[in-house]
């Protein structure tokens, strides 16, 4: 073949290829773009800004102080870190944005958003607020937790302080208290005549009724009146914070076991208008950080009261002493026509007391047959008893 037939032939033949290539895909097929070069720069991420709400949070407790103070700030940054900073709840401690017996006030009408307290504090609003902390004789720690959370207890407390447009969460639990600090020995029930003791709530109903003198002061102002003589007696909580509120240094008498706060529930109260603003997300938060807090607190004293008291007796030679059946029996008597009294002031109240008195009747019977039999037979050994 002559070399310019060759040239020929082999155009044809690369036109008639470049035609059938075109015909299997339907379109001319199209160049993948050039890679990118060191110097372009990638798309920058959108800015998104976290939405921040602050709230403040007024307490009834000294700053700082060992469970109630310290139980409180943490309520407070468990909300703020749960909530990834989106919710930041400021802790002012008593007196520090108003005074102690003021926190309810303060946030019911919006001066502040949050409390943590104890709501016997505010039988002067009403009454049956008693039954949400501890009242004399009534129900242990976890027994309270299961009237609150699965025997309508916070059904009744989301009515009753909706009238002062709060809502309220149990956010806390000493565990039972002591019967406090005597500046003479009990003996019998007519040595209360007279006798000038700090105990609130219902308690202090019960001590009126056998012929003493109740008042109700905040924990900052309680060792004072007791140094100077304002009072004759106190009672605060237990071995932990008794030991750190310096109460031996007065007086040697510690009194068991504390009839008027079986297992006492503290509270996280919000403003009403404020929680029907959070979301749902912070809702949820807001209730199960302080579900947290009421199991962690109650640990939290179970595990120092001991150590306190052993301190309380063996470093600071206080003298430990039992209320007597006698008396225990007189002041239970006082005590169910005080509670009766209050259950009979208003509709709320007689639900609210019939309620618990009735829980009270099956948790009793449980409890009989389970922690206390259990722990009467553990006591059997000894060994075990120091």
């Amino acid at each position: 073949m002559k070399r310019r037939d060759f040239v020929k032939a082999a155009a044809i033949a690369a036109a008639g290829a470049g035609a059938f290539a075109l015909g299997a895909c339907g379109k001319k097929e199209e160049k993948s773009p050039p890679p990118a070069t060191l110097t372009e720069k990638p798309l920058a991420a959108p800015v998104v800004t976290k939405s921040i709400r602050a709230l403040k949070m007024v307490t009834t407790w000294p700053k700082n102080f060992p469970g109630l103070g310290t139980g409180a700030q943490r309520l407070a940054d468990n909300i703020t870190a749960m909530s990834d900073g989106s919710l930041v709840i400021k802790l002012y401690a008593s007196g520090e944005l108003v005074p102690a017996m003021q926190s309810f006030d303060a946030v019911s009408g919006g001066n502040a958003d949050m409390y943590h307290a104890a709501e016997y504090y505010w039988q002067g609003k009403h009454k049956a607020f008693n039954f949400f902390t501890a009242v004399p004789f009534g129900l242990t720690a976890t027994e309270m937790d299961a009237w609150i959370n699965f025997g309508g207890g916070q059904q009744l407390w989301d009515e009753l302080s909706a009238r002062f447009n709060l809502k309220c969460f149990a956010a806390g639990n000493t565990g039972v208290q002591m019967g406090g600090w005597f500046n003479k020995k009990i003996n019998t029930l007519d040595d209360y005549k007279g006798l000038k003791i700090r105990m609130p709530g219902l308690g202090g109903e019960v001590i009126r009724q056998i012929g003493g003198s109740a008042v109700t002061l905040p924990g900052s102002e309680i060792f004072p009146s007791l140094q100077s003589g304002a009072i004759d007696a106190t009672e605060w909580v237990g071995p932990w914070n008794d030991l750190a509120s310096g109460f031996y240094k007065i007086t040697k008498y510690y009194y068991y076991p504390g009839f008027h706060e079986p297992g006492s529930t503290l509270s996280c109260g919000i403003n009403k208008d404020v929680w029907n603003s959070l979301s749902v997300d912070h809702q949820s938060i807001v209730s199960n950080a302080c579900q947290a807090e009421n199991n962690r607190m109650l640990s939290e004293f179970n595990a120092k009261n001991g150590g306190a008291l052993d301190t309380l007796i063996n470093k600071h030679h206080v003298i430990l002493r039992r209320q007597s059946d006698d008396i225990l029996r007189g002041i239970a008597v006082a005590a169910e026509e005080v509670l009766a009294s209050v259950g009979s002031t208003d509709d709320i109240s007689r639900r609210v007391y019939a309620s618990f008195m009735e829980f009270r009747k099956i948790a009793m019977g449980w409890t009989s047959l389970s922690e206390m039999a259990y722990t009467a037979a553990r006591a059997l050994d000894k060994k075990l008893v120091r």
